[in-house]
Parts: structure tokens; C-alpha cells; sequence
């Protein structure tokens, strides 16, 4: 395995109460090199169990997508 650069994760999070977000957008991030990224915004609902749950499997469901790291 060769060592990979430190990488930078982006996330945010917010609770409302459910049935109050009307529309969720993309976060933009400006990068250094003058290109975009977007960044998904994802929606979890339910009781703090279930949004736990529900979070902890999409966290290891993101890293699946990069089985190098």
C-alpha cells in the first residue's frame, strides 16, 4: 500500500424539526486551482436512533466508494 496524501473531508449538519426544509441545494466549494466542486446535500429523517443509524451507514457507504484510502 503506497501513503496517500492527507485528505480534507466536507460535511455539514443541521436538526430542524421535520417538515420545515422546503428545498435542500448543493454547497459550492471554490478550490484553490479557480474550479468548483459540489458538494451533495443529503436529507435524513426520524427519531435520533434512526438519523444515527441512518447516518452511520451512509459515512461507511461513501467510503466504500474509495477502497484505497
Amino acid at each position: 500500500m503506497t501513503d496517500m496524501a492527507n485528505l480534507t473531508l466536507v460535511y455539514g449538519m443541521r436538526l430542524l424539526p421535520e417538515g420545515e426544509i422546503k428545498q435542500i441545494h448543493d454547497a459550492t466549494l471554490d478550490l484553490v486551482n479557480g474550479h468548483q466542486a459540489h458538494v451533495t446535500m443529503h436529507l435524513l429523517e426520524g427519531s435520533r436512533e434512526q438519523i444515527e443509524a441512518q447516518l452511520k451507514q451512509s459515512l461507511d457507504a461513501f467510503f466504500d466508494f474509495y477502497p484505497e484510502i
